[in-house]
């Protein structure tokens, strides 16, 4: 095996827990950010079990419950009226799907993935600016003029992917038409409405909903909401919103979420893109992991724990092909598309359990134990 390390970029949810994931798997591996230092951006994400799955395979679950929230069930109800349109009992989750739904800070979750990364192989302030494959590696040149040359090269550098760019042409993310709000409320503000669960409020249009759920051990409440935005905003973790505009956008839901959103000091806002799925991820010795390969729109909460699956996958991959990692990549890529994006297209239609209530099919995977592809439908494309 080389000694090079396989190159990850972005030092993110999945990038660090592929570094995690490979390192324990025995792999050398190297993690690129272009932030020079972390930060606790953010506000609170929706772990389902399959991504729980994930992180426990990790080591890094219990340290993760220790500081969440377990939702207790999932409900959908008109945006109105409060009538109960679906509702999913969670509080066996852990004995039917072997992971309960963890609701945590972001910045918890990040939190535990750097602390148990490999020491040193986290590097900031590395921009990427253009990859040179070479005939057996990958040469990875910087914005600071350094290179760095690997066995192989992940993609998890979000969204605006750079090795996207690379693999299969620049292009821009469309946008939603929708643009997002964010806040966190002390739950000793709110204290007679039950945020035991995670609630989805559905509006009048499927551009127009509000979700609540419990993280912080319950001591706090996170919100978010979608409303209707024709023009095209920005992508932002921390641009604030004027509270006025957050409470005039829902003022036609009902008493208890009008209640829910006045009780947020200082709302964040965002514009919400996307992508197309992909007919590929990678080629050769260069792959995608995460949101540079299936971006989605938050309302399955499936973004995360769909790189978490790819995680578990693609390391299962590299450990039963030796040195050939573009035949790992490959079957990565043949065992995970086809799941990765009907839920990619699923959750940008924004329709899941709003009058049902099974989602065995998306919490019941397991991706340590899932079928890889055969290797002979896994072709390698240079």
């Amino acid at each position: 095996m080389s000694e090079r390390p396989i190159a990850i970029v972005g030092a993110g949810i999945c990038g660090l827990a592929a570094a995690i994931a490979l390192g324990r798997a025995g792999r050398a591996v190297a993690v690129y950010e272009q932030a020079a230092q972390f930060r606790r951006i953010g506000a609170a994400i929706n772990l389902s079990p399959n991504a729980v799955k994930v992180l426990d395979g990790l080591g890094i679950g219990p340290a993760l419950r220790e500081r969440a929230y377990i939702a207790k069930f999932r409900s959908s109800l008109v945006y109105d009226t409060g009538v109960e349109t679906s509702r999913t009992d969670l509080t066996d989750a852990e004995a039917r799907y072997g992971a309960p739904p963890i609701m945590a800070h972001r910045a918890d979750l990040l939190s535990a993935l750097e602390s148990a990364v490999p020491a040193g192989s986290v590097h900031l302030g590395r921009k990427l600016v253009r990859i040179e494959p070479d005939r057996d590696s990958v040469i990875l040149v910087f914005a600071d003029g350094a290179r760095q040359d690997a066995d192989a090269l992940i993609g998890a550098d979000g969204i605006h992917s750079v090795v996207r760019a690379h693999l299969f042409g620049a292009e821009s993310p469309s946008y939603s038409g929708m643009t997002a709000y964010r806040g966190i409320v002390p739950k000793s503000r709110l204290p007679d409405l039950d945020f035991s669960g995670s609630t989805k409020w559905w509006g009048p249009t499927l551009k127009s909903q509000l979700v609540t759920f419990s993280i912080n051990r319950g001591e706090e409440v996170f919100v978010f909401a979608t409303k209707d935005e024709p023009e095209g905003g920005r992508e932002s973790w921390s641009a604030e919103a004027e509270v006025a505009e957050l409470r005039a956008a829902f003022a036609d839901y009902h008493p208890d979420a009008r209640r829910t959103l006045a009780a947020i000091d200082r709302p964040l806002k965002t514009a919400l893109y996307v992508r197309d799925s992909l007919p590929r991820w990678g080629k050769g010795q260069i792959t995608l992991l995460g949101d540079a390969c299936h971006p989605m729109l938050p309302f399955m909460a499936q973004g995360a724990a769909m790189g978490l699956e790819g995680v578990a996958v693609l390391t299962r991959c590299l450990a039963d092909a030796g040195d050939d990692i573009a035949a790992a990549f490959a079957r990565y890529e043949a065992t995970r598309i086809e799941r990765a994006s009907a839920i990619q297209q699923q959750s940008n239609r924004n329709d899941w359990l709003r009058f049902t209530n099974d989602p065995d099919s998306v919490y019941g995977f397991d991706a340590w134990r899932t079928p890889l592809a055969p290797i002979s439908a896994a072709a390698v494309v240079s």
